[in-house]
């Protein structure tokens, strides 16, 4: 072999070797690339705040956060698991209810909300209403709205705190309605008095 034809089987070995070193890249770029796209739809998909806007998937964040807390208390023998199951189904139905007000209005806006079980009504309320009379979207107390009841674990009932100019319309209503009340009955009592016999009219 002349040295001109080893030159130019060097030169074409060497292009062969370019070739497939381009080839393995491309190949591992791409195997790359399916894998991220792959890991983010998975993310996507169990990413429960898509979808939302920023509010709802900060309420969303933070029970998420509030979770990562009581497990992180219960690894470390901080809680009994009595405690760290209520608060978990708490955090839980929370969550449940927040995702259904925010599909079913369409509106990145959440109240603040309570969960509270059954033996827990006291703490909400100085008098508590009957469970079994809730009736929701009603009122109590002035303060509380009433969501539904969720079934986690135990049954927690929720409920939207109003804002305060809620609170203070309703409370204004409520004394126009008095007022109003005793007005009438007033209005009643003069006109309904029976006249005394033989007085003049």
């Amino acid at each position: 072999m002349t040295f001109q034809k080893r030159l130019d089987s060097l030169v074409w070995d060497e292009k062969v070797m370019r070739r497939r070193r381009l080839s393995l890249i491309c190949l591992l770029a791409l195997i790359s690339f399916a894998g991220t796209t792959s890991a983010f739809a998975q993310r996507q998909h169990n990413d429960p705040s898509d979808g939302f806007g920023p509010i709802v998937r900060s309420y969303l964040g933070y029970l998420k956060n509030e979770q990562e807390v009581v497990d992180d208390r219960a690894s470390r023998h901080e809680i009994t698991r009595a405690y760290y199951i209520r608060n978990s189904n708490r955090i839980r139905a929370l969550r449940q209810i927040a995702m259904r007000i925010a599909r079913q209005t369409d509106n990145d806006y959440l109240p603040e909300l309570e969960a509270t079980a059954s033996d827990e009504i006291g703490n909400l309320f100085e008098h508590p209403p009957t469970l079994s009379h809730l009736r929701v979207g009603e009122v109590y107390g002035n303060t509380f709205r009433f969501l539904g009841a969720v079934r986690s674990g135990d049954t927690f009932y929720v409920f939207a705190r109003l804002d305060p100019y809620e609170q203070a319309d309703l409370m204004e209503k409520e004394k126009a309605n008095s007022a109003q009340a005793v007005k009438v009955g007033a209005s009643e009592q003069a006109t309904g008095r029976p006249r005394r016999v033989g007085t003049a009219p």
